[in-house]
């Protein structure tokens, strides 16, 4: 075989080698652009429109949360009770310094004794801004925590709130579901024929109340609304007064409250 020959073998065979190294560059750029282009559109433009979805409808994911959760409260005989129209996320401590910052007050625990002192103070119109509340059944246990606050000089009025704590939390955090009425008159209840408070039928007023006042005392750091929460728009609580709301639910999360002070004791010599 000639020189010539030779010579043309070997430039075929290095033209081939370059397009195959060629064609190889050329799909592992090909590969790179399409990686590159993966991490940008899942790692940056997915999440974008994700979050622009969820800005625009926020109740989105929050109502899957509390689709199931109970609606109305319970009494101690089974009656249906007040209507949840309120949730709070935040620890027990958030709720109480939320709460407190909001000139709430805590109502003392339902006792004989307490029973005694808030039905003198009615009969002798005497101011009682921690006057007990009766017990309303959630979760088949009684209230966690009731906060009121007083109108005039007796406790025959009252606006007043009671709160459960769920099993459910939202970014680690408790979630609570909360009763909010409006105590308008003591009288006879219209299914025991007891004595008690007769509530206010607008139960969002309460509900549009307790949001405002943490909002004024700057305790809220997010507030969502529930569209459709409540399925039935009115109804009877255990006393038998009537009650309607326009079947939203105010999803409050609170502020972190700051670390309870502790005091160190002195050092013993």
């Amino acid at each position: 075989m000639s020189d010539r020959a030779n010579d043309t073998m070997t430039d075929h065979t290095t033209d081939s080698k370059q397009a195959s190294d060629a064609k190889r560059q050329s799909r592992i750029r090909i590969a790179l652009v399409v990686l590159v282009l993966w991490a940008i559109a899942a790692y940056l433009f997915v999440p974008l429109l994700w979050r622009a979805y969820f800005a625009v409808d926020p109740k989105a994911d929050a109502a899957a949360i509390f689709d199931g959760q109970p609606t109305i409260t319970e009494t101690g005989d089974g009656h249906p009770g007040d209507p949840i129209n309120l949730a709070i996320v935040g620890s027990d401590r958030d709720l109480v310094v939320a709460m407190n910052a909001a000139k709430w007050e805590p109502a003392d625990p339902l006792s004989f004794d307490s029973s005694v002192r808030i039905a003198v103070d009615s009969v002798f119109r005497r101011p009682d801004e921690h006057a007990p509340v009766s017990s309303l059944f959630l979760f088949k246990r009684k209230q966690d925590f009731a906060f009121e606050q007083e109108i005039g000089d007796s406790p025959r009025q009252r606006r007043h709130v009671r709160f459960w704590k769920s099993s459910m939390t939202i970014d680690g955090r408790p979630l609570w579901l909360g009763a909010a009425t409006l105590d308008e008159r003591v009288g006879l209840s219209h299914t025991t024929a007891q004595v008690t408070h007769h509530i206010a039928p607008n139960v969002d007023e309460m509900r549009d109340l307790i949001v405002s006042d943490l909002e004024k005392a700057k305790e809220v750091e997010r507030l969502k609304w529930i569209d459709g929460f409540h399925k039935t728009l009115e109804g009877k609580n255990g006393g038998g007064d009537p009650w309607k709301t326009d079947g939203r639910l105010a999803v409050i999360e609170l502020v972190p409250a700051p670390p309870a002070k502790t005091t160190t004791p002195p050092a013993t010599k």
